[in-house]
């Protein structure tokens, strides 16, 4: 900590030193990562830590000032020690503070040597060296660092490989047992995907009590529920919960004044602001172009009593079951959305799946880890055979069929594009060609987008909660044209959102009100 507080922050006037322009919070943070190395044993008892703060908190700054510190007090030679950053800009900003903090002082420049074009910074007795890098499975290969900080963790929820790549970095640790990661992050400006998602999960149950696990340690900058709920994180008197360094490098009155300029914008750039300067996390429905039934959304998600979200007893409780298909090329997922109403309260009642052939994991990386998220909840399956999503579609169809839930009419909605092959393989099951009808797409589905969005605000359409349709309802861009609304693949760009394509087209079959043709004497469940 001598050595830590001595280091001086060159970029605030009068080059002042992290022991005197310092809050309480960030020497205690600093103090808790120094603190946990035991002496006697040269083991590390806390391995991963988390910093979750809103933006203009000298976060950047704090990598460089603890790595730093590390590189300088550091017992074993020719040690590696890594700040991995996702881009070439995010890894400057910790490498800039480092390289002032190690030229303004004279004992630190006789010690430790920077190369500006590398990235590096050796110590010139003990030989071992802190390395920053950009985000790449090549830059990491290989590694044995001790040490690992991992800056904007956030956007590396966005890359498909991600994963793999913090697991090589960090790798070295196993053969170092005086070493540990560190992960600091804002939130995301998007729903949390990907390994963010799940560090970020796993960090607030170690919070919360829900799981022990004494070598992690969170420190998350975030409103409680409640207080989101309540609207109390708006209150301007409040934003000093999710920035502890107020007063110092981020303001009051500037906070204030960027809050009033995005409550008078649109919501996308609302809710971005609120993400980064105020770590409320982004959900659904916060872009100005926004489907306005994503507003409803998550308050339609179906009372645990009345139905627990899976497929079993989503046929239990329907009196009547449509359902509705879309997709389109390889690169595109195949979306099955079933509808059902309800034997009691006749509420309609939506459950999802989708499917996804390789090629969208291989073409379309921006997504993948998302994707993979949704694998984990069994929402979306990725497929190993081209025809997988077409038999397991027609699968869960019989057992609809079977079940007696379909009716003797237009009880199959499909995209007339590109369905060829399920329409055979359906009708080879005994599907009727009565019970496949073709839905016009485009403009003409917006009585069905129109009908939905007003079931959704009375709650007389409900859902499981999936996070796969939330993040399809999340993407869905709503256009006008003359009197009508597209929600389309096209306008929602490469943010996929057939299931919920699917769930529009089984709305237009469930507005005909049929009639479930009632279960036949040899039904069996697969």
């Amino acid at each position: 900590m001598a050595v830590f507080t001595s280091l001086k922050i060159v970029d605030l006037p009068g080059q002042p030193t992290f022991g005197e322009a310092s809050d309480e919070w960030l020497l205690d943070f600093a103090a808790a990562v120094f603190g946990a190395f035991d002496p006697d044993t040269n083991r590390q008892l806390i391995t991963e830590y988390m910093l979750l703060i809103s933006k203009k908190n000298t976060k950047s700054t704090l990598a460089a000032g603890i790595m730093l510190t590390e590189l300088a007090c550091g017992f074993r030679s020719y040690d590696e020690n890594l700040i991995l950053a996702p881009t070439k800009e995010v890894a400057a900003n910790s490498f800039a503070p480092a390289m002032g903090m190690i030229d303004a002082d004279e004992e630190l420049t006789d010690l430790l040597k920077h190369q500006e074009h590398l990235k590096l910074i050796t110590h010139r007795e003990m030989k071992s060296t802190l390395k920053i890098v950009a985000a790449d499975s090549g830059t990491v290969a290989g590694k044995k660092a001790s040490r690992v900080l991992v800056d904007e963790l956030w956007l590396f929820g966005e890359m498909a490989n991600a994963d793999s790549m913090l697991k090589e970095a960090t790798g070295g640790q196993v053969s170092r047992p005086e070493g540990y990661t560190i992960y600091l992050t804002t939130q995301s400006d998007k729903p949390p995907a990907g390994v963010f998602k799940q560090k970020l999960n796993y960090f607030r149950d170690v919070r919360d009590g829900k799981i022990v696990d004494p070598r992690k340690l969170p420190v998350l900058y975030e409103y409680p529920e409640e207080m989101v709920a309540d609207g109390d994180h708006l209150k301007r008197e409040n934003f000093f919960i999710t920035n502890p360094n107020m007063g110092r490098s981020v303001t009051q009155d500037w906070l204030e004044e960027k809050a009033a300029e995005a409550d008078h914008g649109e919501d996308g750039p609302r809710a971005v602001f609120y993400a980064k300067h105020l770590n409320v996390e982004i959900g659904i429905g916060l872009r100005h172009d926004a489907w306005i039934g994503s507003l409803y959304w998550q308050a339609a998600k179906a009372e645990a009593s009345l139905w627990d979200g899976s497929f079993g007893s989503f046929l239990d409780i329907c009196e009547v079951v449509v359902a509705g298909i879309d997709g389109g090329g390889l690169d595109d997922l195949l979306g099955l959305a079933l509808l059902g109403r309800h034997k009691v309260t006749k509420q309609w009642i939506l459950w999802c799946k989708a499917w996804a052939q390789q090629d969208v994991f291989d073409r379309r990386k921006d997504i993948a880890s998302r994707l993979t998220d949704f694998i984990g909840e069994k929402t979306l399956v990725r497929c190993e055979a081209p025809t997988q999503d077409l038999i397991e579609v027609a699968d869960l169809l019989e057992q609809v069929k079977g079940a007696g839930l379909f009716p003797e009419q237009a009880a199959i909605g499909l995209d007339p594009q590109g369905v060829t092959a399920l329409v055979d393989e359906l009708a080879g099951r005994g599907f009727t060609a009565e019970q496949m009808l073709a839905v016009s797409q485009g403009f003409r589905l917006s009585a069905a987008v129109w009908g939905m969005e007003r079931k959704l605000k009375d709650g007389t359409l409900i859902h499981g909660g999936q996070d796969l349709m939330a993040w399809c309802v999340g993407n869905a861009k709503a256009e006008q044209r003359g009197n009508a609304v597209l929600i389309t693949k096209q306008v929602a760009g490469k943010a996929k959102i057939d299931p919920l394509v699917a769930a529009f087209n089984a709305v237009m079959l469930m507005t005909r009100n049929p009639e479930a043709t009632g279960a036949g004497p040899n039904f069996l469940f697969i």
